[in-house]
């Protein structure tokens, strides 16, 4: 029999989002917050660039919402937009009071530029430590509060669901008891999903667990497809693929092909400023090599630049680099992209609300459509501020009776963890090739039977591991099935047999229920559709897997 208890809210994940969250909730009762590892162990953490803000007034303001609507490549849902640049001056004046360290020079806040950014706006802490200053800062002022209860080492498992409506969760503790929480209602803030591919900057507890969960109870997933790789993760043999910043081409650095020449010219007017999926292609084009030979190399090139030091700007990456032999004032630094960033989720309004009833979600677990079909630079951290404090606010509004608390049994089953590891191996294998960067119908339908086979042999013990594979396996599904929905090339997804953009079929969300795949047109006019720079045609042939 599962242990019970009764709280307010749950909110799953202790990253941006749902601290934030769990802060604003904590006005108004209990509030269990669960976190798989360790505090401070999630994507907020990795951040490294900045976060994006516009707070030189309303011209910076419009500013920032054309930037976000324009690396959207059509899908961005406007309104949406417009809450996030016009509120998100607030969320980061309310961190300078919690004491978030924003770096400064002369007494005022540092700003950087970064790819798809028309002005400099990137505020940066400890160089290239901006996540980890923000996570700091909210985890300060979360254990100030008394109605807040951080749980660590907690897998959640599913979400209780009674008449439709969600009621709680169910979760294994550190030692392996299982438990279930019921509250008023339930947050996913657990973050994205890199670790469905084998080349990621994700940290190993990336795997989707609330979008899984939220898919198992039956919720509306929206825009799977759109997965942004990121374009320059350190590319060395048995090395983690370790996130170099968009904030080194802020500075100036350059990209170069195995000939040594810049590139970015012959694929976007912005050369290394482009957005993001328009410069991983352009990578992966310039080091593709023909007849299955070793990827050509790519190089980010810093030695040119001056009047900056590179080590106290970037101490985290310089220190990483350093162990690796390579020094950016020095060196050429090899790189791919890896994926990253997941602009789908679980389908939610503009206050976080979900298709069913008392389940929200916030941060990169949620599809608000404020992204589109690429998210601009840093907006995710700022994403997780604005909108976590808002699915908050909803969540009081809407959320007054607390449910009765009924018992429900979890079985566990028993697995061995050599096949778990194997298997979640060759499901990151199996999406790096076929549903990744470059993709065609092909490459999809195997991936789709490869892993329909796959489901019929999945663990079914309760333990961390078999419960990720499980989750990772129900994101890899949906990827695969939104990227064949979608036969057009738009933003974070380029078919090969589909390289144009199709706006009068495909100007649409992707939304999957219970296994179903419809269309959801994008709410904005299209004359507000804000084209952008025509690029050169991406790469034919996907990436040679490692």
């Amino acid at each position: 029999m599962a242990i019970t208890e009764v709280v307010d809210f749950v909110v799953v994940g202790a990253g941006i989002a749902g601290l934030r969250a769990a802060i604003e909730l904590a006005r108004a009762g209990r509030v269990l917050v669960l976190t798989k590892e360790e505090l401070g162990e999630s994507n907020t953490q990795y951040a490294q660039g900045g976060i994006a803000v516009a707070l030189e007034g309303e011209e910076d303001v419009a500013l920032h919402l054309q930037d976000t609507v324009v690396a959207g490549d059509g899908l961005v849902e406007r309104e949406v937009a417009e809450i996030l640049v016009q509120e998100g001056p607030e969320r980061v004046l309310e961190l300078l009071t919690w004491g978030a360290n924003f770096d400064r020079k002369d007494g005022e806040l540092m700003r950087t530029r970064e790819g798809a950014h028309s002005r400099s706006r990137i505020l940066h802490a400890n160089g290239d430590a901006t996540g980890r200053e923000i996570g700091r800062a909210l985890l300060e002022h979360a254990r100030m509060q008394p109605q807040i209860e951080l749980r660590e080492y907690t897998t959640s498992l599913d979400l209780i669901v009674e008449d439709g409506i969600v009621r709680g969760i169910t979760m294994l503790r550190p030692h392996g008891e299982i438990s279930e929480a019921y509250a008023r209602a339930v947050l996913l803030a657990s973050g994205g999903a890199g670790q469905v591919y084998s080349e990621t900057t994700n940290p190993l507890v990336a795997t989707g667990d609330g979008i899984a969960m939220a898919d198992r109870a039956g919720a509306e997933i929206a825009d799977m497809e759109f997965y942004q790789f990121h374009p320059t993760a350190l590319s060395l043999p048995g090395v983690p693929r370790f996130l170099l910043s968009e904030a080194l081409r802020g500075e100036g650095a350059y990209l170069l092909n195995s000939r040594m020449e810049r590139f970015m010219q012959r694929y976007h007017p912005q050369l290394e400023l482009a957005p993001r999926d328009v410069v991983a292609r352009a990578i992966t084009q310039e080091g593709f090599a023909p007849g299955g030979a070793a990827p050509l190399p790519v190089y980010l090139d810093m030695r040119h630049v001056t009047g900056i030091d590179l080590t106290a700007r970037f101490p985290g990456i310089s220190w990483f680099l350093r162990q690796n032999g390579l020094d950016l004032k020095l060196d050429l630094i090899p790189v791919r992209p890896a994926a990253h960033y997941l602009m789908g989720g679980v389908h939610t309004g503009i206050d976080g609300h979900s298709s069913l009833p008392r389940l929200y979600a916030a941060g990169e677990a949620a599809c608000t459509g404020v992204h589109g079909a690429n998210r601009l630079a840093s907006n995710s951290l700022l994403e997780g501020l604005v909108f976590g404090a808002r699915a908050a606010k909803f969540m009081l509004e809407e959320t007054e009776i607390a449910p009765g608390v009924d018992g429900r049994d979890l079985i566990a089953g028993l697995h061995p963890g050599a096949l778990v590891d194997a298997q979640r191996t060759r499901l990151q294998s199996l999406m790096w090739r076929h549903a990744g960067l470059l993709r065609d119908r092909d490459g999809l339908r195997s991936a789709a039977a490869e892993l329909a086979e796959m489901g019929e042999r999945l663990p079914s013990a309760v333990e961390r591991p078999a419960i990720e594979l499980k989750n990772l396996h129900t994101v890899a599904s949906l990827i695969v099935q939104a990227a064949l929905g979608r036969e057009e090339s738009r933003g974070a997804h380029f078919r090969n047999d589909f390289p144009r953009r199709d706006d009068l079929h495909y100007r649409k969300h992707s939304v999957i229920r219970e296994g179903d795949l419809s269309w959801v047109a994008v709410s904005s006019a299209p004359a507000e559709l804000a084209e952008r720079p025509a690029g050169k045609p991406q790469p034919q042939s996907p990436p040679s897997p490692r």
